[in-house]
């Protein structure tokens, strides 16, 4: 059985770790990165950065399913505009999932999001589109994050919080359940 090819775009930390799911979720082959200019030719791991944002609608013409491979800490915006820039072109963002997650039968995860190696999403969960569920992140049953958030390494939102849009969640933050959570959370806050 032939997978689909897909393209990443963004070169930096956060990618080897997609490479890393994607290699281990065995549904797609990785044609290239796209990244900065001056970076083509070069590898991220093993794999080649085959062009920039220019040449996205002639990399399309290649694979019309790419992922996002760039983080979110200060800002998410490049994320966003790339995410409406792949979209304007045509592109396909999937949900791609590790399959050393957990993720309900019972919950809805929105295009372009990633799950990471060990996440944990319980039922009735409602993940929106262009979001990073990273590392062993725990999402309690009833949880609704919306589109363009990041939810970091080993934290835990409790049962019905809502996240609002473009939310950063960090490292270890820990929320009371049905709490609304929204802008940036630092590492290792309580929320009450």
């Amino acid at each position: 059985m032939s997978r689909e090819k897909i393209v990443l775009i963004g070169g930096g930390g956060h990618c080897h770790s997609v490479i890393d799911v994607i290699e281990q979720e065995k549904k797609y082959d990785i044609i290239g990165i796209v990244d900065q200019r001056d970076n083509i030719g070069k590898k991220v791991l093993d794999y080649e950065i085959i062009g920039c944002d220019d040449d996205l609608d002639k990399i399309f013409l290649t694979s019309s399913r790419a992922v996002i491979t760039i983080g979110h800490i200060e800002s998410n915006q490049l994320r966003k505009k790339l995410y409406k820039k792949l979209k304007a072109i045509g592109f396909s963002l999937p949900v791609v999932i590790s399959p050393l997650a957990y993720v309900s039968n019972y919950s809805q995860i929105g295009e372009g999001t990633i799950v990471m190696h060990h996440a944990l999403i319980n039922a009735n969960v409602k993940i929106g589109k262009n979001c990073i569920i990273n590392t062993k992140a725990l999402i309690e049953h009833d949880v609704i994050i919306e589109d363009n958030c990041h939810i970091s390494t080993a934290s835990v939102l409790n049962g019905g919080c809502q996240v609002k849009e473009n939310t950063f969640y960090g490292s270890n933050a820990v929320s009371k359940q049905t709490t609304v959570i929204e802008g940036f959370v630092k590492a290792g806050s309580v929320i009450k």
